[in-house]
């Protein structure tokens, strides 16, 4: 048998034996994650770097419940996950939660910040999202993935760490809702 042949079976059941890997973590974990670490401080301050909202910091931040989505607008199972997070905004916006959306890019296309505005626009995004061209972010949270999401509590502490497409009414997305629910049930900290 020829080399190449060998090379491509081999190859190929290389990729076989991959392949429940791959499918782990490529999004479509269906577990919530624990955590316990604080938020890291957004590592991008100017203004030119936030679409939405002027500079955020986790100081600001305390007394609500934050659900970080790191995200970049060449990835679908980002965007198609936004009616879900747009979803969990409408509902939990009046009892603390805040979205707000880390822009991770993939490609250089992704960096051009009028390209990002035009699809926030597009994608009707009205939570502050952060530039993060240079992944110092993603380095922060010690992210590995499109979307990836961070769960924190009213004190700035990360509790749950999530991975992958968001659709409403699936047991992923109750997982998490639930687990938002009894974040925003704690008390506010007193300042």
């Amino acid at each position: 048998m020829p080399r190449w042949i060998k090379r491509t079976i081999i190859y190929g059941l290389i990729g076989l034996a991959a392949l429940p890997l791959l499918q782990s973590h490529s999004g479509t974990a269906t577990t919530v994650e624990t955590a316990d670490y604080p938020l890291p401080e957004f590592t991008h301050p100017q203004a030119d770097a936030w679409i939405n909202s002027p500079p955020l910091s986790v100081k600001t931040l305390k007394g609500k419940v934050v659900l970080i989505d790191v995200w970049t607008f060449g990835c679908w199972n980002c965007y198609r996950s936004f009616p879900w997070l747009k979803e969990l905004e409408m509902r939990y916006a009046s009892q603390g939660l805040q979205v707000i959306g880390v822009h991770t890019p993939e490609f250089d296309r992704e960096k051009v910040r009028q390209k990002l505005i035009d699809k926030i626009h597009e994608f009707g995004l009205k939570h502050p999202i952060m530039i993060d061209n240079n992944f110092s972010y993603w380095r922060a949270l010690n992210n590995h993935y499109w979307p990836g999401y961070y769960l924190v509590d009213r004190q700035g502490t990360v509790r749950f760490r999530f991975v992958g497409e968001m659709h409403t009414n699936t047991a992923k997305a109750k997982l998490v809702e639930q687990e938002i629910e009894r974040l925003l049930a704690e008390p506010v900290p007193k300042h």
